[in-house]
Formats: C-alpha cells, sequence, structure tokens
C-alpha cells in the first residue's frame, strides 16, 4: 500500500476502542495507531450513557468470555482507577428477592456466582433489612467486589496515555467507507482518506454497518434498546448504601431497573429497555426512519419480539408510566413515591440479534482479511474493556504476524 498513514487503524472512541488503542501502544511501542472518533468527543455514546458500575461477574455463564472478562475487568478497573487518581468506590453489589420464585432464582444465581470464583454472602429477610433499611424482600445476596466507577474519566485518561505514547487520536471523523486490499485498508472519512495496514473496528451501535463496509456475512443486526433512567432528588442521596439490584429473569439479557450509586454521590433509578427508533435515539422524538427500516426489514427483529413479548409489552408500559416504573422500583424498596422520579438522561444499548431471533450474550468478534470488528460487546463491557482489549490485541498480533514486545 503506497502512502500508508499507520500500522493500525481503530474506529470507535468509547472505552474499548480507547483501551485497544492504549494496549496496542503498550505492547508494540514502535506500531503507529490511529484512532478515529465520529463524534467530538470520546465516550458520547454508551461508555458515557451507562450506570457506572463495576460488575463482579455474578451473572454471566461459567467458562464464557463475559465470565473470564468481568472478573478479570473488574480488578482492572480498580486499579486503573486507583493507578492515576480516579474516583472509584467498592461499595458493593445487593441483589433482592421479593418472592419465592426469585428467592429460588437467587440460589441458582448463587452457584453461578461461585462457579466465577466470587464470594457472595447470603442474607434472610432480618439480616437484608439490618444491611440496608430502606430495603424490603424475603432473602438477598451480597457482593461485596462490584463498585462504581467514573468511566469517561477512565476513557479520558487512557487516551492521554495513548497520545503520550504517540498515538493520534481524530474526532469529529466520520466513516462512511472502507476497502480492503491484500496490503492494507483504505477508510474514507468525511475529513478526508486514511491508509492503514489492518484496522480494528469498536463501532457499537454502529458495528454491524461497519462489519458490512468490509464484507463481513452479517447473521446479525444490531438492534437499539433504549434505557430510561430517573435521579432521586439529593435528599435521597442516603437511601441505600449499595447497589441494589432485582433477581433478573434469567431469559433476559438485561438486569432489570435497580438502584445506583452514582460515583459523585447521587442515586439513579433504572434502566428499563424498549426499542429506540433511532441508533442514538435517546428520546422518545429522536426518531430516524433509516435506522428504523433497518430494524423492522430484519426477520430476528419480529422473531425476538414474538419470543420476549410479555416482556415486552411490561417495559413498555413502564417507559409510558411512571406509575408503573415506580411499582419495578417498590418492589424492593417500599418508600419511594413518584415525587422521587426526577428527570435523568437515557442511554442507548447496542444488542445484536441473530437470524433466529436469539439475543447474543457473550461477545461477538469477527475478522475479515484486514479487520477485526467487535460486533457486540453488551454488559459488562465497560468493567471489561481492559481485558476485552489484551484479548483484541492477541487476535491482532496472530492476524497481523507481530511479534510480541514487553510492554512499556
Amino acid at each position: 500500500m503506497i502512502g500508508r498513514d499507520a500500522d493500525v487503524v481503530i474506529v470507535g472512541g468509547g472505552i474499548v476502542g480507547v483501551a485497544t488503542a492504549w494496549e496496542l501502544t503498550r505492547r508494540y511501542p514502535g506500531l503507529s495507531v490511529i484512532l478515529l472518533e465520529k463524534e467530538d468527543r470520546l465516550a458520547a455514546h454508551q461508555s458515557g450513557h451507562n450506570s457506572g458500575v463495576i460488575h463482579a461477574g455474578v451473572y454471566y455463564a461459567p467458562g464464557s468470555l463475559k465470565a473470564r472478562f468481568c472478573r478479570e475487568g473488574s480488578e482492572a478497573t480498580y486499579r486503573f482507577s486507583r493507578e492515576h487518581g480516579i474516583r472509584v468506590d467498592p461499595c458493593g453489589k445487593l441483589i433482592v428477592a421479593t418472592s419465592a420464585l426469585e428467592e429460588e432464582r437467587l440460589g441458582a444465581l448463587r452457584q453461578r456466582a461461585v462457579e466465577n470464583g466470587l464470594q457472595p454472602e447470603m442474607l434472610d429477610r432480618a439480616a437484608l433489612r439490618a444491611t440496608e433499611p430502606n430495603i424490603d424482600g424475603v432473602a438477598g445476596m451480597l457482593i461485596r467486589r462490584s463498585g462504581i466507577a467514573d468511566y469517561p474519566a477512565i476513557v479520558r485518561k487512557m487516551a492521554e496515555l495513548v497520545q503520550a505514547a504517540g498515538g493520534d487520536i481524530r474526532l469529529n471523523t466520520v466513516v462512511t467507507g472502507m476497502h480492503e486490499a491484500a496490503d492494507g485498508v483504505t477508510i474514507e472519512t468525511g475529513e478526508g482518506t486514511v491508509r492503514a495496514g489492518h484496522a480494528i473496528l469498536c463501532g457499537g451501535l454502529m458495528a454491524d454497518r461497519l462489519a458490512a463496509m468490509c464484507g463481513v456475512e452479517l447473521d446479525f443486526r444490531i438492534i437499539p434498546f433504549r434505557g430510561e433512567y430517573f435521579l432521586l432528588p439529593p435528599a435521597r442521596n442516603d437511601i441505600v448504601k449499595h447497589l441494589i439490584y432485582p433477581v433478573p429473569d434469567p431469559d433476559l439479557p438485561f438486569l432489570g431497573v435497580h438502584l445506583t450509586r452514582m460515583i459523585g454521590g447521587s442515586v439513579t433509578v433504572g434502566p428499563n429497555a424498549i426499542l429506540a427508533l433511532a441508533r442514538e435515539g435517546y428520546r422518545w422524538r429522536d426518531v430516524d426512519l433509516g435506522d428504523l427500516a433497518s430494524t423492522v426489514a430484519f426477520p430476528g427483529f419480529w422473531k425476538m419480539l414474538y419470543e420476549h413479548r410479555r416482556a415486552s409489552v411490561s417495559e413498555l408500559w413502564g417507559s409510558l408510566s411512571r406509575k408503573r416504573y415506580l411499582d419495578l422500583c417498590r418492589k424492593y424498596c417500599p418508600s419511594l413515591t413518584l415525587e422521587d422520579l426526577t428527570p435523568y438522561p437515557a442511554g442507548v444499548r447496542a444488542q445484536a440479534v441473530l437470524r433466529d431471533g436469539t439475543l447474543v450474550h457473550d461477545f461477538l468478534i469477527r475478522p475479515s482479511r484486514r479487520t477485526l470488528h467487535v460486533c457486540n460487546a453488551p454488559s459488562p463491557a465497560a468493567t471489561s474493556a481492559m481485558p476485552i482489549s489484551a484479548h483484541l490485541v492477541d487476535q491482532f498480533a496472530q492476524f497481523a504476524g507481530l511479534a510480541e514486545q514487553p510492554a512499556a
């Protein structure tokens, strides 16, 4: 390739893309790296709109990439934050059962937590009330390794380290096309052409479209789900000491409406999970007809909708009715009132769905001739960003025939 601009281009300035750039510059100091981000700032979408939770790996199938990356990632997140003076709080997570069925599910969840190397502490009703006086339930499970972090600050610090190592971060750069040849990749952007030996695509909500540009077989589609939150008033900031989660439905990838202590001291309630009408549709009025057409034209969307029709109706009801949303919270926190639910920005989650309607629960990484595509990086991707990036760089090194070098 004539006039190569970099050895590697990374597309996507969320936490996975920036962590991958950092890992590359650490492991291969002589490698030239360019990161392209279409927004005017890093962590503009999923990485900057999540709840800030450091997940410990309670929920994930033992042996899965999710379970492994979450366990390694929680330790790495605490370590990185402390090393760089970024706020972090290991406040712990309390999962609360409010019925006999949920208590039974909690028992199964305890076994999974043990298999994932955690040390769950089981609480009966009295112990639960003693631990969290404002929380009501028949049983609880405490995971002390969970906590909260400032993920946008982590992204900014990683970006500083990338730039200090010679990496080039370009904001306001929208990728409009990609072409692969035997010796490299040409990336067309609104700011001009970038040529590189290889590319790693961490496009989040746009992952399937970036993959299509490189001819990757698309047996999946990214379906955007909006997660709506409320913020409790400052007088309620001490309502809980831990992260409070319901027992999740094992058939769904979403964890249910929970109370989250935020790194700044406030407490949020949420999220639910409803179809977003645009890939970056953070409000009901955000509608993109092209995005919507792409969703409804995909047969897997309708199969998924039918399979989860009851949950879909329940989530939609919770979105349209603040009282219904409150009822979900009052199952385990009965002192909350409608007046406690004040507005807070929503987030949009990129969920890969297969053609048969199956929700992809684990990370999905697909190669083409000169590129690697992160096609699905669901929660806990923020927690797991550093081991995900190490895994990507391992794959890339093998892919590109790079010899291992000691980290700087």
